[in-house]
């Protein structure tokens, strides 16, 4: 048995030696390399490719695009409807609002300009007063959770977290 079968060579490398093998292998690892070299060219040139990415995008989302547009254009066609009725009932819908504003204004002649109706003292005072409390809690809520995202300073740390009474009054040495 000949070293060249030992190896496990094949028919067509059985009568070359092993210089010739190595080139061989070489030459075919050299021409893998440069179609890999190639293929890649390819893609970095597609993918900068501005008009090939828009083209692949519109043929990829063809459907939705179709839809989004059959969508913008109901939307015009209605809201350019709306826009004639409301061109052509203009007057019509000025002496509605005119008649509200007169009902209006003889049924509560201390509140002309508005249509609401008006609540109560207490209730108005309860009302703000639940505001102010819900202010408040969610503003102490917020600094609490800001005050566990960011890390102590050093003067948080050296005071060990001890709270003062009192007025605080930030002072900070001049650095030259």
């Amino acid at each position: 048995m000949s070293e060249q079968e030992g190896k496990g060579g094949g028919p067509i490398t059985a009568r070359l030696s092993d210089r010739e093998q190595v080139e061989k292998t070489a030459d075919r690892l050299r021409d893998e390399l440069l179609l890999t070299l190639e293929e890649l060219e390819r893609r970095r040139e597609r993918a900068f490719d501005m008009r090939y990415q828009v083209q692949h995008v519109l043929e990829k989302n063809q459907d939705l695009l179709v839809k989004v547009g059959a969508a913008a254009g109901a939307l015009l066609v209605v809201s350019v409807g709306v826009s004639w009725w409301r061109a052509r009932h203009r007057e019509e819908l000025l002496w509605k609002h005119r008649a509200r504003a007169v009902r209006r204004a003889w049924e509560h002649p201390d509140r002309v300009a508005s249509h609401a109706e008006e609540r109560p003292v207490p209730c108005e005072l309860g009302r703000k007063l639940v505001l102010i409390f819900a202010t408040t809690l969610a503003s102490a809520m917020a600094k609490r959770a800001v005050k566990s995202l960011v890390p102590p300073t050093e003067d948080e740390r050296a005071s060990g977290g001890k709270k003062r009474l009192g007025l605080r009054i930030n002072q900070t040495q001049a650095h030259a």
